[in-house]
């Protein structure tokens, strides 16, 4: 209680938060210097085609959706810090292994099982800062926790890339691995985590006598009951089938507008990066009742406007317009994001983080099987910058569907913001 007292608004206070966050943070700046040189590695040093790139996110995606709700459950049973320390340990061992795969047939097995571990890791990271910190500070949170996601993928590719042109690509990934070590040694030194729901939910431990299938099932169908989960789960599996045809074919458009140029993608990604930073930062000073339909749909319309963009530049296309176009693809996915994870987190009581986030981890997971291998037929035999341009447009549609038909899909939000918002002026005044 003294914590809850003392924080106000700021999470800068809360020092177990903060080192939890720092944790996560070392970890998303790894995994961004590791993902832009395993791209480099397959599509620009072995040369792999368009087919071949799309089995990664395959491989990545199957472990979460062969245990990604059940991953949900163990986040909300076990305990979180050792689930989490557990992971990163494991992680940083595998990466070191990736280092050793001569071809694509070992490294998708390796990328899967390092996947397996993440899988665990995210379900348990969100509910433990569910744990952490109070309602009004969930956005907060949130938008935290996107920042630095999207924040790191400014510097990992800004170094990843400056990494490259003087190394290979195998000493990014020794850089994740080492990385990964750090944020281990970080939750080493978070001990005895105690918060305000523990204390007044002591009675919680029947739950560790619920079987998993019976704690799965009613993951499920709380789920099923909430409108407002249901309506976002749903408008956020519509867009990854759409954004994941993509996805991971970007390395095949730009070897045809930049054949020569293999920093390219990381300044691409970067400019995305600071879109991202400055909406989360401008998002965390605004209203968080904002209806989720204008935030939601705002973001597919931006991401789906880019990647058409993105499939129109010709060969030998200027730096500027691909770090602008970059630059409101950031914005675009950081609005989704901050929004989308917020609203989970919100609408989901404690003690059913986990297993939401595990639910969600499965859902979005199932279609990384199926939406990039139809991607990779489909820039293979009509090449990556049509593809770009119709899955663009498709996408913008659907945030514009989402635009217009909000009140139909978040009937119940619309409802809290205005019966919210004179509580909401007192509490910023």
């Amino acid at each position: 209680m003294e914590l809850s007292t003392k924080q106000g608004t700021s999470l800068l206070h809360n020092k177990t938060y903060m080192r939890v966050y720092s944790a996560f943070a070392t970890a998303s700046f790894g995994d961004w210097f590791d993902a832009l040189a395993i791209q480099v590695l397959v599509g620009y040093r072995w040369q792999a085609g368009p087919l071949m790139l799309a089995l990664i996110p395959v491989a990545l995606a199957l472990p979460s959706i062969l245990f990604g709700s059940v991953a949900g459950v163990a986040a909300d049973r076990l305990n979180k810090l050792k689930l989490m320390r557990v992971c990163d340990l494991l992680t940083a061992l595998l990466t070191v292994l990736v280092l050793f795969a001569p071809s694509m047939f070992w490294l998708l097995p390796l990328l899967a099982l390092r996947s397996a571990l993440s899988m665990l890791n995210m379900p348990a990271q969100q509910s433990l800062t569910r744990s952490l910190v109070r309602e009004d500070q969930l956005l907060q949170a949130s938008s935290l926790n996107g920042l630095v996601n999207q924040g790191s993928k400014i510097a990992g590719p800004l170094l990843g890339g400056l990494a490259l042109a003087f190394l290979t690509p195998q000493w990014c990934i020794l850089i994740n691995a080492l990385l990964r070590g750090c944020s281990y040694l970080l939750l080493l030194s978070v001990k005895n985590i105690r918060t305000d729901e523990d204390n007044s939910k002591q009675p919680e431990a029947p739950e560790d006598k619920i079987p998993l299938h019976t704690m799965w099932r009613e993951g499920w169908s709380f789920m099923l009951r909430s409108r407002i989960l249901l309506s976002t789960m749903l408008f956020g599996l519509a867009g990854a089938l759409v954004i994941q045809v993509v996805d991971f074919q970007f390395t095949s458009l730009f070897r045809v507008f930049a054949p020569e140029r293999e920093s390219l993608l990381g300044w691409m990604v970067a400019a995305t990066g600071v879109g991202a930073v400055l909406i989360i930062l401008l998002l965390n000073k605004l209203n968080p009742e904002t209806g989720y339909s204008w935030r939601l749909g705002s973001g597919y319309v931006l991401i789906g406007g880019s990647i058409a963009a993105l499939g129109s530049l010709q060969p030998g296309a200027s730096i500027v317009w691909v770090l602008l176009i970059g630059f409101v693809l950031g914005i675009g996915n950081g609005v989704f994001m901050v929004t989308f994870n917020y609203c989970l987190q919100k609408e989901t009581p404690p003690h059913m983080t986990g297993r939401i986030f595990g639910i969600q981890n499965t859902v979005l997971s199932t279609v990384l099987i199926i939406a990039p291998l139809l991607g990779g037929l489909l820039v293979q035999y009509a090449g990556p910058a049509r593809i770009f341009i119709n899955t663009g447009l498709l996408l913008l549609l659907l945030g514009l569907a989402g635009l217009l038909f909000g009140r139909l899909l978040w009937p119940e939000a619309k409802l809290k913001l205005e019966g919210a918002q004179p509580v909401a002026a007192v509490d910023q005044g």
